[in-house]
């Protein structure tokens, strides 16, 4: 049960992996075109090093990867074949030729050596979810929720069945040979093949008939939950039985034991069904139940390989199966055998013995109650620390500090202190409180914020940025708020942050919206500017339509022929400036209303009125 080889894709190179198939051993066929059978070799260990390399590896978005476990690398990678989720893929006997299906509702036959596609048909009108290749290759198996026969020479579809209700999840056959052995063999007719889909207890059987007539299962096996991995042991006699092991959802591993001869109509139960758990305490004296993962035949066909326990360090056992019982259920102390092997792994790391009475302070989340409930014993104690006119705080106090205990009294006016401040952060922060947490963030002050950020434990800096982004993305006026926190968070806690090895995925939204930010900083200046303008003018020509006379007598009042010069220079003067200071602050911009007119006028003057001050001057 030790890991062997681990592969682990690049997460930015390649997606998630979807379905694996090993290539058949170089110069002798596969035992079986089956992926659980396939999985089985992989488990018996001496003879996987002279046999199996190549791993094809089906991926999300469509790329079929080919790991070559002797060198523990990538060793070619297939694509342009399928722009969706590989369901399945399956290697053909002669060990060049791939078969994948994907989402996208094609069945693609790679040619592996050149790494490109042979050829590429549509399988069905929903995705293609499984691939099953016949014992003497010339056939495929393939299915959505209906089942086609395709001969692959033109690749056409020799047999339709009528299939599932739901997406097959699986295909195998299970005879080798037709039953009847007078009529010669044509390589397919008169073979059985086992489906299971998602969703769906019974497990159906079919028949390959010579005629087309006859789409519906032959027999069917029922099981208690959805079918997860099934493995058989194929007829190649007429009198011999076809074994049949089913791992279910539920955990439990059902056998089942039947001569394919024809037509059964009532749905067949397992001849024995197989569960594991741990043994119970001394205390609770009930067994826990361990899922079972997968179950494989061994070579000799009466033994079993069982994997059980949890995904990520699975137990595997040899178990052999002579009894007649219908239920067994096998008692295996999980615990046990993982705790042991986990010890003897991690010699490395060594635990300090610590002193009941000694208080070990650890980042982590700090209760509820603690921040609560200790005011008043925090307060006496520093009271006698200080008593011998100790002016300087000492450690203990400072690490005090930092586990946030509100060991100030709240001020006679009744506002809320920093320190306060930092309790309810946190507390807001763990619960997702909005109310608390708005209460927090609204404040305008300061040195309230830096006081704040200073006081909080360090666990809590990630989750405030991401509320900051959340709040970040809101109305603008909110946005002011959350940048001041921002600020003090970024100059306070940087050290810290800059030690985080996922900084950049953690901090990667805020990252986009400060520079979408301030990217259209420079659109809205202008925008401002040239609207400010407009707005002026529009103002200017209202003023002056009001009181037309008056402005014409003061016109006439002020031009003189000396200070045409000036005039042009004044203009000169006032469109630099205009062009100057549209985009100054909004404070330049709230003057008193005589300054406006004024500048109005002046703007006004300069770039509406050119051609009547032309006019004028002649």
């Amino acid at each position: 049960s030790r890991l062997q080889h681990e592969y682990v894709p690049s997460a930015h190179l390649s997606a998630a992996c979807t379905c694996l198939a090993w290539a058949p051993p170089g110069g002798r066929p596969p035992p079986s075109k089956d992926g659980p059978q396939r999985k089985k070799r992989k488990s018996e260990v001496a003879e996987v090093d002279k046999q199996l390399d190549i791993l094809a590896i089906g991926t999300a978005v469509g790329s079929v990867l080919l790991y070559s476990t002797v060198k523990g690398e990538l060793q070619s990678k297939l694509d342009g074949g399928h722009d969706n989720r590989v369901n399945c893929v399956r290697w053909h006997q002669d060990n060049c030729c791939l078969y994948s299906c994907s989402e996208d509702k094609h069945i693609v036959e790679w040619n592996a050596q050149t790494c490109k596609v042979k050829c590429k048909w549509k399988g069905d009108n929903s995705s293609v979810t499984s691939l099953c290749i016949s014992p003497d290759g010339k056939m495929l198996l393939s299915a959505g929720r209906t089942i086609k026969l395709w001969d692959l020479e033109t690749k056409e579809v020799y047999r339709h069945f009528t299939g599932h209700a739901t997406s097959v999840s699986s295909l195998m056959f299970t005879t080798v040979k037709p039953m009847n052995e007078n009529k010669p063999f044509d390589g397919i007719t008169g073979l059985y093949f086992l489906s299971g889909a998602i969703h769906d207890r019974l497990l159906s059987v079919w028949y390959i008939r010579s005629d087309r007539k006859e789409k519906n299962a032959v027999m069917s096996f029922t099981v208690t939950d959805e079918p997860t991995f099934i493995d058989l042991t194929v007829s190649e006699v007429k009198e011999e039985p076809v074994k049949l092991a089913v791992v279910c959802r539920d955990g439990q591993l059902h056998l089942f034991e039947h001569i394919l001869n024809g037509y059964c109509k009532k749905p067949l139960t397992s001849n024995c069904t197989i569960q594991i758990a741990m043994p119970g305490n001394d205390e609770d004296s009930t067994p826990k139940p361990v899922p079972i993962l997968a179950a494989a035949f061994c070579t000799d066909k009466q033994s079993l390989v069982l994997v059980y326990g949890n995904t990520l360090q699975p137990i595997i056992e040899k178990v052999s199966l002579n009894t007649t019982e219908s239920h067994i259920c096998l008692i295996r102390d999980i615990q046990k055998a993982l705790s042991l092997k986990t010890d003897v792994a991690l010699t490395k790391v060594k635990t300090p013995v610590v002193n009941s009475d000694t208080k070990v302070l650890v980042p982590g989340i700090p209760g509820h109650s603690t921040a609560v409930k200790t005011p008043s014993s925090g307060k006496e104690k520093k009271k006698n620390k200080r008593k011998p006119g100790e002016t300087e705080e000492s450690i203990e106090e400072r690490l005090e500090a930092l586990d946030i205990d509100v060991s100030k009294v709240k001020t006679p006016g009744g506002l809320p202190q920093t320190d306060s401040f930092a309790v309810l952060l946190v507390q807001g922060l763990e619960s997702n409180d909005a109310e608390i947490l708005n209460r927090v963030l609204n404040t305008r002050k300061e040195n309230v914020i830096k006081n704040t950020v200073a006081r909080m434990p360090i666990h809590a800096v990630i989750p405030l940025l991401h509320e900051l982004t959340k709040r970040l993305q809101g109305n603008p006026y909110s946005a002011s708020l959350m940048v001041r926190w921002l600020k003090s968070v970024f100059t306070l806690h940087a050290s810290y942050l800059s030690t985080l090895p996922d900084l950049i995925p953690q901090l990667g939204m805020l990252y986009q919206l400060m520079e979408s930010r301030v990217k259209t900083l420079q659109k809205l200046s202008r925008l401002h500017g040239r609207l400010f303008i407009l707005v002026t003018q529009v103002a200017a020509s209202e003023a002056v339509q009001d009181v037309t006379e008056v402005n014409q007598t003061a016109k006439l009042v002020y031009e003189d022929e000396s200070s045409e010069e000036e005039g042009s220079d004044d203009e000169m003067i006032a469109d630099r400036d205009s062009d100057e200071n549209w985009d100054e602050d909004e404070e330049k911009e709230e003057q008193s209303d005589e300054q406006d007119m004024t500048v109005e006028k002046e703007i006004n003057g300069d770039s509406d009125l050119e051609p009547e001050n032309g006019s004028e001057e002649e």
